[in-house]
């Protein structure tokens, strides 16, 4: 079955949605980081909303999550496609790998220093 656009502005960007939410079930079912992170995300939210935070804590806690999640997905897709073009070990594939796994640890290292200012003072 061959590829067709389509050229509708509603029916294209509907489809484009489906795409991504069919891609955003992938990642939560098949990937464990990203089971991970999502249940960080979601226990983070619980304790936002027992802790009380601020309307500002509330944008920077969803941001460091979104970023999270986002930078994880791209890392996948990296390590996804040199898989599919390299399936053994090759030195090069593997500098890739790391450089987009390197991406994911500042955001989630961006996240947890979110995470400290905005629960330390709650807790002192």
């Amino acid at each position: 079955m061959a590829f067709q656009k389509d050229n509708t502005f509603l029916t294209g960007r509907l489809k484009s949605v489906s795409y991504a939410l069919k891609g955003c079930i992938k990642l939560i079912t098949t990937e464990h980081s990203i089971m991970v992170q999502t249940s960080l995300g979601v226990l983070l939210t619980i304790a936002g909303f027992l802790v009380g935070i601020s309307h500002t804590e509330w944008l920077f806690q969803t941001f460091a999550i979104g970023l999270v999640l986002s930078i994880e997905g791209l890392n996948t897709a990296i390590e996804k496609v040199a898989d599919f073009i390299h399936p053994d070990y090759h030195e090069r594939i593997g500098f890739i790998k790391d450089i987009a796994a390197g991406a994911v640890f500042f955001a989630a290292i961006t996240a947890i220093i979110i995470g400290l200012i905005i629960y330390v003072p709650h807790f002192i």
